[in-house]
């Protein structure tokens, strides 16, 4: 140091507060690495004293160096950064030309949008903007709304598609002005006060969901708009909740992980939820105190477990938030990149922390359903030459309402869950008011008012009110108090209150603050009194508010997602294909998902055939009416092979024989592994040669072709070119491939079965009151109800028990679906050889929902030939 004449500064490597967080640390460390503590080489800091000392500690250990002490403190001195809170930091959107005022810009461009929506002649449209241009311009929020609609708009031009609104946006009608919503407030009774308190000024939180394969677009826009140091993404942590704190804590302690898994889920699914403890649910759950008292290895792992609650397992990007600053972001928060990408760069500061610096987080959201919408709406573009506009819809559609009542509703936003179509077949919706009324009843707690809501609205129960003032409100939803904007209009239209002083008592609900719920029950009760209401009504109409805090819905959001859920019906009613197309395009990847919409579209009647050489594209494809399979379906075929397949059949037209495909092919990377694989799987089918031959000539055809990769790149044919007469002969095949070969072969490749299932013959034969279909009993499964299923064994995962015994977790599946079976030892030790991957197999047992999923417990299983 001396040499260099550079002062020295004393610093200590803290990892924890305090000595004895030491071997919490060792066991987080072990956890961070995937080690267990007694790996000899794994990263550790046990012989480091990682605390955070304090002053004199620091001193004694600097002791020979006092000066490293004093250069310290002048350091910390010189660091004086004070942040600034309760202080808004918004942007300030470029003006166009000519525009000096964002208010008055603001304020044109509101009106013009009038005449657009077809509101140029409502009065009270008028009236609205008004007021809420006035609240804008109060708050000074003009440059927020002007910068929303901007990119919005941007995205829509550009064909990227966009939510109809999420959250209380849709209850502003200069959002609706603007386009940044498509949901009319005044039609559907939406309150601005629910977006914008004017009393309580805080910053109006625009939720935005864009097509979730083009989000980063949108944000590519900001940053090209803004500058990229004035744009960042939020970084979120993540951090350990009690059922993994105790499975990764006990697998780092080296605890068999069926004993730490058996004592994690005595802990209740949300355990963290209301930031309870594990502490909290040992008085909660008998069965896991009686656990904690008797065994000491669960008490040890129990309170190791708990003291890893909470704390950040790693950073990542946050999924939607974005903040937008005036001055660049460095001058209100620290930065650094991404751990997953370090051209990603993201804020030190989570959400929350964000928003208390007063800066402006956006939330971009990427929505799967819209990416489905887009792509319909492109393939019906270019095979129908018919283009849509989703936001011009007609909402009383019969088409897409009777087949919302008929509940074929896979696919359909909100409304594909089995629960969510039992109840759309009883309710027999005939508006968007009773989808939005789905969508906010069906969680848990309001779910219990769903069959009291299509009583009323079928008249098999009568629709009572407590008072003929609240009719106006809840007549909508047949007296039943779904929404949090009923409760506003209540305190407004009963109460006497301002809708901001409303939208204070929703808060304050919402708060359970006893002392604050205690003066707006005062307050409430008075006014109702000073309305007419008698005080015995009065206290029965606010005893409606503390439990609605439970499950009131915000009534803007409801009403946007029943939109979306409209919108994919709409197309799904109109353009099966093209929708059933999209669907299964957004599902590339998930196997299990790809079967399921398959079984849907075959329901239809729509046929999804193999993938075929001379037909196939990349992805799903409609082909008439019916979808053809993607080449990148198969494995071992890869984009590159993929792309240059169908652009040379585009280019010179279809492949005529096998020997014309390879030589045409071969120049573009086609190898050995990859004609099997098109084999294999059916693509080849086309050309006429049986699959076995096909596989016992590749390696004569691929010497016959030659040709490399770099030739086809540098513009030279190979002998033979496109158009060749030349013919390989074929040495035919011993046997050709049985029927249940090409199965296994589709199943290994592409994942599933295309061309039919191997028990197709078997289970037409079957008696359905004797055996129950996999479906029905995931369908209608209830707990220990006794059940009979056949399938094929697909998928066997071994595991050890605590006592060293050896339990199976066999996945099974027939032509309905899948399930998974636990088999313990003593079933397995019957007949071990039973279960094994590809064999076909009955099975009886009993039905377990533990943890939610349904599972079948096996009692006893014998194999079946086909």
């Amino acid at each position: 140091m001396e040499k260099y004449n550079i002062p020295l500064v004393a610093t200590q490597d803290s990892h924890y507060l305090n000595r004895e967080d030491a071997p919490i640390h060792e066991i987080l460390l072990a956890i961070q690495t995937n080690n267990r503590l007694d790996d000899e080489d794994r990263l550790t800091f046990k012989e480091h004293d990682a605390s955070f000392r304090s002053g004199e500690e620091m001193a004694e250990v600097f002791k020979d160096l006092p000066e490293a002490i004093e250069n310290t403190l002048r350091v910390a001195e010189k660091c004086n950064f004070e942040f600034e809170l309760d202080k808004t930091h918004l942007p300030v959107y470029p003006l166009p030309e000519g525009e000096t005022n964002s208010n008055v810009y603001l304020r044109r461009i509101a009106r013009e949008g009038l005449p657009k929506r077809g509101l140029g002649a409502d009065k009270k449209a008028h009236e609205r903007l008004e007021y809420e241009l006035g609240v804008i311009e109060t708050t000074g929020f003009a440059d927020y709304f002007l910068i929303v609609q901007d990119f919005v708009n941007w995205a829509k031009n550009h064909g990227i598609a966009v939510g109809p609104g999420r959250g209380s946006a849709a209850g502003s009608i200069v959002s609706y002005l603007l386009n940044i919503t498509d949901v009319d407030p005044l039609k559907y009774d939406l309150l601005f006060e629910r977006f914008l308190n004017p009393e309580r000024i805080q910053m109006p939180d625009f939720d935005l969901d864009f097509a979730d394969h083009r989000r980063d677009e949108v944000l590519g826009y900001l940053r090209d708009k803004y500058g990229n140091e004035h744009v960042a993404q939020i970084i979120t942590f993540g951090t350990m909740a009690a059922r993994a704190a105790v499975r990764d804590a006990g697998r780092a302690m080296g605890i068999p992980y069926s004993f730490c898994d058996r004592v994690a889920k005595l802990i209740p699914f949300m355990a963290n939820f209301g930031n309870e403890g594990i502490s909290a649910y040992l008085e909660k759950s008998p069965e896991l105190r009686a656990l904690h008292d008797s065994d000491p290895q669960v008490k040890n792992l129990l309170e190791i477990a708990e003291r890893l609650e909470g704390v950040a397992r790693h950073a990542s990007v946050h999924a939607c938030g974005v903040v937008i600053t005036e001055e660049p972001t460095t001058q209100y928060l620290a930065l650094q990149r991404a751990p997953q990408d370090e051209n990603t760069i993201i804020t030190q500061i989570e959400m929350h922390g964000v928003e208390d610096l007063g800066l402006w987080k956006i939330d971009l959201l990427g929505l799967r359903n819209l990416t489905i919408i887009e792509e319909t709406l492109r393939l019906i573009k270019e095979l129908d030459g018919e283009e849509i506009n989703i936001a011009d819809l007609p909402l009383d559609d019969k088409k897409t309402f009777e087949l919302l009542r008929a509940a074929e509703t896979t696919g359909i936003f909100q409304f594909e869950s089995s629960g969510m179509k039992r109840y759309m077949k009883d309710i027999k919706p005939t508006s968007l008011e009773d989808l939005a009324a789905l969508v906010a009843l069906y969680r848990p707690g309001p779910i219990e008012l769903i069959p009291s809501y299509i009583a009323r609205k079928h008249g098999k129960e009568k629709v009572t009110y407590l008072h003929p003032k609240l009719e106006p409100i809840m007549e909508k939803t047949y007296g039943i108090g779904i929404y949090q904007e009923q409760m506003m209009r209540i305190a407004t239209d009963l109460g006497g209150y301002t809708l901001p002083e409303a939208d204070t008592l929703r808060k304050a609900i919402g708060k359970k603050i006893k002392a604050l719920l205690d003066a707006q029950k005062e307050k409430l009760i008075n006014g109702m009194v000073k309305n007419g209401i008698d005080m015995r009504t009065a206290g029965k109409i606010w005893s409606l508010f503390p439990p609605f805090a439970r499950y009131g819905f915000n009534r803007s959001h409801a009403v946007c997602y029943a939109l979306i859920g409209y919108r994919t019906a709409y197309l799904k009613s109109h353009y099966p294909v093209e929708f059933m197309t999209a669907l299964l395009n957004n599902a590339s990847g998930d196997v299990e998902r790809i079967s399921f919409l398959i079984d849907e579209a075959k329901r239809m009647k729509i046929e999804v055939l193999a993938p075929d050489v001379n037909k196939s594209v990349s992805d799903f494809v409609p082909e008439e009416v019916n979808i053809r399979f993607g080449l990148l379906a198969i494995k071992n075929v890869g984009a590159n092979i993929t792309q240059a397949i169908v652009e040379e059949r585009l280019r010179n037209g279809p492949y005529e024989s096998l020997t014309g495909f390879i030589l045409r092919a071969r120049p573009f990377g086609m190898n050995k592994k990859v004609v099997e694989s098109l084999a294999k799987s059916g693509a080849l089918d086309s050309l006429g040669v049986e699959r076995m031959t096909i596989l016992n000539n590749t390696d004569a055809l691929l010497r016959a072709a030659g040709g490399t990769k770099a030739e086809a790149t540098n513009g030279q044919n190979n002998l033979f070119g496109a158009n060749h007469k030349f013919e390989i002969k074929l040495v035919p095949a011993p046997e050709p491939a049985s029927r249940t070969t090409k199965l296994g072969w589709e199943k290994e490749l592409i994942g599933l079965y295309v061309t039919e299932h191997p028990l197709k013959e078997y289970w037409e034969k079957q008696n359905p009151n004797e055996n129950q279909t996999i479906k029905g009993v995931v369908e209608k499964a209830i707990e220990g109800r006794a059940a009979k299923i056949f399938g094929i064994i697909s998928k066997v995962h071994r595991v050890q028990t605590k006592t060293g015994r050896i339990m199976f977790f066999a996945k099974i599946e027939d032509p309905s679906g899948t399930i998974e079976v636990l088999v313990f030892p003593d079933t397995l030790g019957k007949d071990p050889s039973l279960w094994q991957e590809n064999n076909v197999v009955e099975i009886n047992g009993r039905v377990s929902k533990r943890d939610g999923e349904p599972k079948l417990i096996c009692a006893e299983a014998k194999a079946i030939s086909l």
